[in-house]
């Protein structure tokens, strides 16, 4: 373009338009030339922590290694070749804990520095020996070392799972110290801690309540609603646990831990088949398990299925008809790391047992069939975790979560001797429970960690019952066992706190705990609310590193549920009848003890009294019976004490030869009635030898052994599953062995090499005779 006559020419780069057209063109460039700046240096001052864990005895890579960054979302596990790689950690100075089966966990300590590649070679030291080696999160709601803690906590580990190979989860607890196996049937499996079950043991599935509003006061079923190929580790707390847990935990507490999939650097799918078979058709089990892993997703499903056959007990006594049931499961758990500070877990559990019969009600109560069906239990939760590494808060947790069980049970008599048949029964309680808790943990000094919480849970029961006449069809229906919608909440504030000075660990912390119970029905109308305000104080001190003196005072609770609310109808070898005038049951336990730990030797004695009052007992009700049975209630009636001594040690005799033994001495007396306390344990304990090989191979052989109970309380005389004057003494040996090579295992044992003949005290089976078992798991 020519300028107009008499104008001066103005440069291109001065003119108007051509700065406006150029200056989105320049902001466009600056940003791109910006971006591609910020890009690079990003890339340049990107962190990396990597490494390669080895065995430190053989030199050999360590596969499958949980490599964790404590107080961050980051973790990852070692590949084939033992190598670990975490990308993009900001700088800093990080703890980074390893965990493996067999292995000591170890903690590093490691710096991170800017635009690098952080790189260790980390040996790991093989271990034989599992006692006070373990860390556990139950006592105090997080991760802790079991050796420090001034509680003593029984640990069933991942490798005792793998190797021993229970059928059920009671069953993995048979034979460890602190802890006594009743089972009413087959399908059942109640734990005792520290003379304690049902209402006063606490159960948890991964932190979660398992107890309701209609759990019993005496032995049940429920903990074998938890596929046993589904756990990592069960922890079993010998102490009251009210403080960190609320009501029920009185005895104890035992927390099923599932196992949690884990995040990879490398993307891929993982899974497995497992499979098991015993002689006599007594069980055949099946798992087939998927999973897909990456930096930022973890998740595992699985389905299995469970035919168990009648028991077959020791000698004389022979196949026990009818035990034998069906069980089919499901289970999902995934993992999402939303940001470096930030990890979501969703889970969901699905367990249904079929046709559980209840063996010593056919044998001894003139019933034609008497069974649980079905047995559901269902569980979902949400938690989200967020790790901020600051003083007032270095946790959070909010985990939100729902559960339903469903109970049924169908039973009919015998026709009388005038062949009049009796109605068919058909029982079904069903008691949903939703959960809110909020855990955040702090470090305000350098000696000083707590625990904060708040937690709320809600139980709706729903009851109902049906008596059919089978000649006719007829349907009758009546008040179920429980109060048909009765309602039971709990609201609760904690905070836990552990001091640090030097050789002395102190420990205290408390708990204040409401409750509103409700039963609706016209001739039980009832709302109770009662609270609870408990408290603990604990010590732990080093005589010497390897030696510790551990105490603790702790007062707990139990809070009446809607079972001991409402409860109308028969109950073992009994009738009850409701009673809605209770308070809560408390308790003050007061124990001792010393922990060794050295690398070969590990041992711990402690001696424990546990005084109980206001607690809830059965009484006659002054009629004489109904429908054959005597009439009980419940009352605030009994003043009594437990106490005992537990002992347990670990020896490494030479490398890879273990021996282990640990006893349980219980006594407990009722103040009040002047008489044993109900259904004490005998004296009973365990003695073995392992050899743990290197290359895979172990073998184990150990005798069970509990002495006789004559101490019987009139509830233990009444008991059809207690014999007369006792239960006697018994001695069982087996031996396990089996192989790990690469993704095979192969596991199997002799039980009852002797064939005893045997019940543990309370129990409405017999023990398993002479059998065997082998199992096979394929992973890839």
């Amino acid at each position: 373009m020519q300028p107009l006559p008499g104008a001066t020419a103005v440069p291109p780069w001065k003119s108007v338009n051509y700065r406006q057209g150029l200056w989105p063109f320049l902001r466009m460039k600056i940003s791109i030339l910006a971006f591609l700046f910020l890009m690079t240096v990003g890339f340049c001052t990107a962190q990396m922590l990597s490494g390669t864990v080895r065995d430190d005895r053989s030199n050999q890579p360590l596969p499958g290694v949980t490599v964790r960054v404590l107080s961050t979302s980051r973790g990852t596990v070692t590949d084939a070749r033992g190598y670990f790689l975490l990308r993009d950690l900001p700088t800093g100075r990080y703890t980074v804990q390893l965990s493996s089966v067999g292995y000591r966990p170890t903690d590093q300590v490691i710096e991170v520095v800017a635009r690098s590649n952080t790189e260790r070679d980390i040996r790991l030291q093989p271990s034989v020996v599992q006692l006070n080696q373990q860390t556990v999160t139950t006592s105090q709601r997080v991760e802790s070392f079991d050796f420090l803690r001034p509680e003593v906590t029984t640990v069933v580990t991942a490798r005792d799972l793998r190797q021993r190979v229970p059928r059920t989860v009671p069953e993995a607890l048979f034979g460890a110290t602190g802890v006594f196996l009743q089972k009413t049937n087959h399908g059942g499996g109640s734990p005792f801690v520290r003379g304690l079950t049902g209402q006063q043991t606490l159960l948890l599935v991964d932190g979660i309540r398992l107890n309701n509003a209609t759990f019993r006061s005496g032995p049940n079923q429920y903990l074998n609603t938890i596929d046993p190929q589904s756990v990592s580790q069960i922890e079993v707390v010998r102490s009251s646990g009210s403080v960190a847990y609320g009501s029920d935990a009185i005895g104890g507490i035992v927390n099923v831990l599932t196992r949690t999939p884990q995040f990879s650097d490398k993307a891929g799918f993982m899974g497995s088949v497992f499979g098991k078979a015993m002689t006599q058709g007594m069980e055949y089990s099946g798992r087939a398990e998927v999973g897909y892993a990456s930096a930022t997703v973890a998740v595992v499903g699985a389905l299995a299925y469970r035919k168990f056959g009648d028991l077959v007990a020791g000698r004389g006594l022979g196949r026990e008809t009818p035990t034998g049931y069906n069980q089919l499961s499901g289970d999902v758990k995934a993992r999402l790391r939303l940001s470096n500070r930030l990890v979501a877990t969703v889970a969901y559990q699905d367990l249904q047992q079929d046709s559980v019969p209840v063996y010593h009600k056919v044998r001894l109560e003139n019933f034609a069939y008497n069974q649980f069906n079905p047995q559901r239990r269902q569980l979902t939760y949400a938690r989200l975790e967020g790790f901020y590494n600051r003083p007032l808060l270095k946790s959070v947790q909010l985990t939100t979560s729902w559960q339903r069980q469903t109970e049924g049970r169908q039973s009919q008599k015998n026709p009388t001797s005038a062949g009049i048949a009796a109605p068919a029964v058909y029982e079904r309680d069903e008691t949903t429970t939703t959960g809110l808790t909020l855990l955040a943990t702090a470090e305000p000094a350098a000696i000083w960690r707590m625990q904060n919480g708040i937690e709320w849970y809600y139980d709706r029961v729903g009851s109902r019952r049906d008596d059919v006449n089978l000649l006719t069809g007829a349907v009758t229906p009546k008040r179920g066992l429980y109060p048909d919608g009765a309602t039971m909440s709990s609201l609760a504030l904690f905070s836990l706190h552990t001091l640090t000075l030097n050789k002395l660990i102190l420990t205290a912390g408390g708990r204040y705990n409401a409750f509103r119970i409700t039963t609706p029905e016209s001739s039980l109308q009832a709302t109770i609310r009662p609270s609870a305000l408990v408290g603990n104080l604990g010590a732990s001190f080093a005589i010497v590193p390897a030696v510790r003196l551990v105490g603790s005072v702790q007062s707990a609770f139990r809070a009446p549920n809607v079972d001991d609310l409402g409860t109308l109808g028969i109950v073992d070898f009994r009738y009850e009848v409701p009673n809605a005038d209770l308070q809560p049951e408390r308790s003050l336990n007061k124990e001792v003890g010393v922990k060794i730990r050295t690398q070969r030797f590990s041992a711990t004695v402690l001696a424990y009294h546990n005084q109980l009052s206001n607690f809830i007992g059965r009484v006659r009700a002054g009629r004489d019976s109904i429908q054959g049975y005597p009439v009980y209630l419940k009352q605030n009636s009994a003043r009594a004490f437990i106490r005992g001594l537990e002992a347990e040690a670990e020896y490494e005799v030479v490398p890879g030869w273990l021996a282990y033994a640990g006893g349980t001495y219980t006594y407990g007396q009722n103040t009040t009635a002047g008489e044993p306390f109900r259904r004490i344990p005998p004296l009973n304990g365990r003695v073995g030898v392992t050899y743990q090989s290197s290359t895979g191979w172990w073998a184990r052989a150990e005798l069970l052994l509990a002495g006789a109970q004559t101490r019987l309380a009139k509830g233990d005389q009444d008991d059809n599953r207690i014999a007369k004057g006792g239960t006697p003494a018994w001695q069982v040996l087996n031996l396990n062995g089996g192989y790990r090579w690469r993704s095979l295992t192969v596991s199997a044992e002799l039980q009852n090499l002797t064939n005893e003949a045997y019940r543990t005290h309370g129990s409405g089976v017999d023990g398993i005779g002479r059998s065997a078992w082998l199992s096979v798991l394929v992973s890839w």
